[in-house]
């Protein structure tokens, strides 16, 4: 998969710092968390695609019949693309970490991509997802990292959802980190902490 299957940008990281691959939430777009990425990891490289599914003028990641409801033809297809284009990009960027960060329709994209070929990413930020399947068991999953964040009165994604969202990683070995505030579908302060803190670079051993 070419590394321009997307409209996106990007920007190389520093010598040793990770890629983080942002993907906005429906009708957002490529610029949606550069600025964040920018303050959290400064020497910090990034790839953000723009969603290639238009829902009346609103981008996303994949279509959807009504709201909770996707269509599961069109996402398999649509992670299997996005699948090849963080490949391309990942094969570009060899020697650096690669983290995950997506909010919403985002997240959801990026949930499907991790299910499907966990070995892409270092760390995974779910923001507000919404999961409404069953994934399948994955042994690939064993040890990779995760953190969710979400609002306990979210309509959009609900709680009970999240929570199980979170037992399915945990099952599979995920180390999992649920981060929830009182609020419902907003990104909150304390999730741009809780971000901040599981995407920084982990001490080195003496």
């Amino acid at each position: 998969m070419s590394r321009d299957a997307y409209h996106h940008i990007s920007k190389p990281p520093a010598a040793g710092a990770p890629v983080v691959f942002a993907f906005h939430g429906t009708g957002g777009d490529e610029r949606q968390f550069t600025d964040l990425i920018d303050q959290i990891l400064p020497e910090a490289g990034i790839v953000s695609p723009r969603g290639d599914v238009s829902e009346h003028g609103a981008n996303r990641f994949f279509r959807r019949k009504t709201e909770g409801v996707y269509d599961m033809a069109d996402l398999a297809a649509r992670t299997e693309k996005m699948t090849g284009f963080i490949r391309a990009h990942r094969e570009a960027n060899e020697d650096a970490p690669v983290y995950g960060l997506g909010y919403s329709n985002g997240a959801n994209i990026l949930a499907s991509v991790l299910f499907e070929t966990p070995g892409l990413f270092d760390k995974v930020v779910l923001m507000h997802p919404l999961i409404p399947w069953s994934p399948a068991p994955n042994p690939g999953l064993l040890g990779r990292r995760v953190l969710i964040t979400a609002g306990r009165r979210d309509p959009i994604c609900p709680l009970p959802l999240t929570e199980t969202l979170a037992g399915y990683l945990e099952s599979q070995g995920v180390a999992v980190d649920l981060q929830l505030h009182d609020g419902g579908h907003e990104i909150r302060q304390q999730e741009i902490h809780a971000i901040a803190a599981f995407l920084s670079p982990d001490p080195v051993s003496a």
